[in-house]
């Protein structure tokens, strides 16, 4: 993904010539940035402090409560629905950065009150590192993420993974469609061409993404689509008519056209910082 750091202001991260470090609570980002589906190139751990919501990885959506961690290696597809009364922190750390780091994603559910405030204490503590002008930064920075890395491992060993029951052949098929959209959504295929690569109809698919998930194929597509745009049109290049391009519209007013049906303002509108008014994303038909 080309788009920029979670953080609408991207201040605490550090980058030397490589993707930053971030670490953030959940006030300080976008609803959109979380709530639309998508794949990062960065490693993300969210850890909820207070509340409840939903969280849909690869796919398959499940729900989440106070002291919950997930892990969501580089790549995954995910879209976090926080409650209105969560609270949260998310670190953010560039793949490849220590080989300790889980390859596949977790959703940790702790229980243990040692383990909770280690993990809070852990991010607290980078949080610190970003308001001290201090050498050795991004030294310290690394050191911690793979004393995250440590912390997940001993979870897992400690049974704290959240078993939601055997994994479906519906599950199985969009956990499939999901790593297909991570790599294709920038182009012009529809879901009629995904669900023949995956060798079944379009309208089977939709029915196993619907009760993985609770959006259609159409839907997943679109929301991958609209957060790759909106986080291209937050910045100030390129043009819009080279964001459509890129994102598999054949015309700049088709793609303006889909930016307006999902957000109610243009994509001009959105570069020059509009607040879109509050709606749902629809599909494009």
């Amino acid at each position: 993904m080309s788009g920029p750091s979670f953080l609408r202001n991207p201040a605490p991260a550090i980058q030397q010539g490589r993707r930053p470090i971030g670490v953030s609570s959940l006030g300080q980002i976008d609803p959109w940035r979380l709530s639309l589906l998508h794949d990062r190139p960065d490693n993300v751990l969210i850890w909820i402090t207070r509340g409840q919501g939903r969280i849909v990885i690869n796919g398959v959506r499940r729900g989440f409560g106070a002291h919950n961690a997930m892990f969501l290696p580089a790549g995954t597809l995910f879209a976090l629905e926080p409650g209105a009364q969560c609270l949260g922190l998310v670190v953010q750390s560039p793949a490849g950065l220590t080989g300790r780091l889980p390859r596949e994603a977790l959703h940790l559910r702790v229980r243990d009150g040692v383990a909770q405030a280690e993990l809070t204490t852990e991010i607290e503590a980078m949080q610190r590192e970003f308001t001290k002008d201090r050498i050795l930064l991004q030294d310290a920075l690394d050191a911690h993420v793979r004393l995250l890395a440590v912390w997940l491992h001993r979870q897992v060993a400690a049974g704290t993974t959240d078993a939601s029951g055997k994994e479906t052949a519906g599950q199985r098929l969009v956990r499939a469609y999901a790593k297909a959209l991570t790599r294709g959504y920038a182009s012009d295929r529809g879901v009629a061409d995904y669900a023949g690569e995956l060798g079944m109809t379009a309208t089977h698919l939709t029915r196993a993404c619907r009760a993985a998930c609770g959006r259609t194929a159409v839907e997943m597509l679109t929301e991958r689509k609209l957060h790759e745009a909106r986080c291209l049109l937050s910045q100030p290049q390129p043009p819009v008519n080279r964001v459509a391009a890129a994102l598999g519209f054949h015309s700049a007013p088709y793609f303006t056209r889909f930016i307006r049906t999902h957000t109610g303002v243009s994509p001009s509108e959105l570069r020059r910082g509009a607040r879109p008014p509050a709606r749902r994303t629809a599909p494009v038909r």
